[in-house]
């Protein structure tokens, strides 16, 4: 397979734009597709933005990369040699959609999903060339986060999950290969420490501002340097052994969503996109709260690629 040089990104939503900007500082021709002209307004902005912190990132640029906005499938289709899929979360629009794929790219064209835990032989089952569709997840924000898990479906080519790897590569992310497993690795470490935080704060055990300060300042900050596999070393196997033996067995199970949030939603407060949902927002808190997190995470992973 030749060198990616033209790529899709299918959806706009939250992620699409930055993943867009980290394609074309690669020197890919980009193009980003939505169906909502008003959409790809506020993804222009997205882009623009995503350069912004790329920049700052100090993150390399290649020649021939651009970004291009289309509300026509086939136009932002033609002549891509990566497709990648960011629609909703549901498995029925991602089997209308990729079934348009193959109808307008080449045969030894990649087909990627960014789905957050759909398992990738699903989706690549309405498709005449399983073999080539390969899950991409990306983490968000994707044009600062660097890594990205690979995921095949059973019948992916092995070359599509090596050219998968080596293009993330290329742009400088760590491409990390997993097994299909819902909801992938990532989210799965991410929703299992949820669970237990928000059931300790149903339980009144702590408020959610010291839940917040005990886990960034935590396992956060040490988490950001040693990986939990590193983390066991270093505190020694034998204490693990020790205080899981009965720590586990206190630890929540609850195979359904915590009252607090189940609660929020019926109030109809779903987080900083209605301006309420754990904390409450003003839109200039929320706008201030973006720029503040995106320099932090910027200092951040230029600490851990010192």
């Amino acid at each position: 397979m030749a060198e990616i040089r033209r790529a899709a990104v299918i959806g706009t939503g939250t992620m699409g734009p930055g993943m867009g900007a980290v394609l074309a500082r690669t020197g890919i021709e980009t193009v980003l597709y939505d169906v909502s002209a008003e959409a790809l307004e506020r993804a222009k902005a997205g882009v623009q933005m995503a350069e912004g912190v790329l920049d700052r990132l100090e993150a390399p640029t290649e020649d021939g990369g651009s970004v291009r906005f289309e509300t026509e499938l086939a136009a932002a289709l033609d002549g891509a040699e990566l497709v990648v899929e960011a629609v909703p979360e549901k498995l029925e629009l991602k089997h209308e959609i990729f079934p348009q794929f193959e109808q307008h790219v080449a045969e030894d064209a990649i087909l990627a999903s960014n789905t957050s835990g759909i398992p990738i032989t699903k989706i690549a089952a309405v498709c005449q060339h399983p073999e080539r569709v390969v899950g991409m997840h990306w983490s968000n924000p994707p044009h600062l986060i660097p890594m990205i898990e690979v995921i095949p479906g059973e019948q992916t080519d092995q070359r599509v999950v090596d050219k998968a790897c080596e293009l993330v590569r290329r742009f400088g992310y760590h491409p990390v290969v997993e097994k299909e497993v819902p909801g992938f690795v990532e989210n799965r470490i991410l929703y299992a420490i949820l669970r237990e935080c928000l059931d300790l704060v149903d339980r009144g055990i702590i408020d959610p501002e010291g839940m917040d300060l005990n886990v960034r300042w935590g396992i956060g900050y040490k988490l950001a340097v040693i990986g939990p596999m590193e983390l066991l070393d270093m505190a020694g196997l034998d204490i693990y052994n020790a205080v899981g033996s009965y720590l586990n067995q206190d630890l929540s199970t609850s195979g359904e969503v915590s009252k607090t949030i189940r609660d929020r939603i019926a109030e109809g407060k779903l987080g900083m996109k209605t301006g309420s949902g754990i904390y409450d927002y003003t839109p200039e808190q929320i706008d201030q709260l973006r720029g503040q997190r995106a320099a932090k995470l910027v200092a951040v992973r230029k600490a851990l690629e010192a």
